[in-house]
């Protein structure tokens, strides 16, 4: 083949891959491009809840309660601070909690007072509740700390691990409405068990 022949095929086949590479995507482009499109929802989506957020904790704000010092406590003043806190956390009043002492704890340097809020929901049809949720609260008195420090108090509802903190956390009251459901559906998958006459 001669120079100009081999020049004309080159030119010929430089032209057919420029006429295809304009009529089919290249696809490493449109993987890229997918790519980047998908970064990019992640993104907004990540913006959209985090505005949300902002405009939730704005339209309602962490409720909490000024806690007791260390000096201040006693396990009755601490058994009516975590009713008040709840009186002020729970909107809805169609739950009904009673908060009861459970045991002190002797630690080295504090002693933890632990304390079981139960709730339930009463309706017309059943005036008295046979299901109820919980909530264990501890309250932290350190054995070192001034008496003006304010004592530690956190929360962790029935069979959960996560401990949280009044203040920090907002108290979710559809957490208790989820563990009432689940406990009743399980009752009601036993009921031949339950409503025995």
């Amino acid at each position: 083949m001669s120079e100009t022949q081999n020049s004309t095929s080159q030119k010929a086949m430089d032209e057919d891959n420029k006429a295809a590479s304009q009529t089919m995507p290249n696809t490493q482009d449109k993987d890229c491009e997918d790519k980047l499109t998908q970064v990019a929802l992640a993104l907004v989506e990540d913006v959209i809840s985090y505005a949300v957020k902002i405009v939730e904790e704005e339209q309602n704000p962490l409720k909490n309660i000024k806690w007791m010092t260390h000096g201040e406590f006693t396990v009755e003043k601490g058994r009516k601070q975590i009713d008040e806190y709840f009186s002020k956390c729970v909107s809805k009043k169609c739950w009904a909690h009673g908060v009861e002492f459970i045991e002190r704890k002797d630690l080295i340097h504090s002693f933890l007072y632990i304390y079981y809020v139960h709730w339930s929901i009463s309706t017309a049809e059943l005036p008295v509740a046979q299901i109820s949720a919980g909530t264990y609260f501890t309250m932290k008195v350190s054995k070192t700390k001034p008496p003006d420090a304010p004592i530690g108090v956190f929360y962790v509802g029935d069979h959960q691990a996560l401990v949280h903190r009044p203040g920090m956390v907002r108290f979710r009251e559809n957490w208790q409405k989820n563990l009432t459901d689940a406990k009743h559906s399980f009752m009601e998958s036993f009921s031949f068990l339950f409503n025995r006459v």
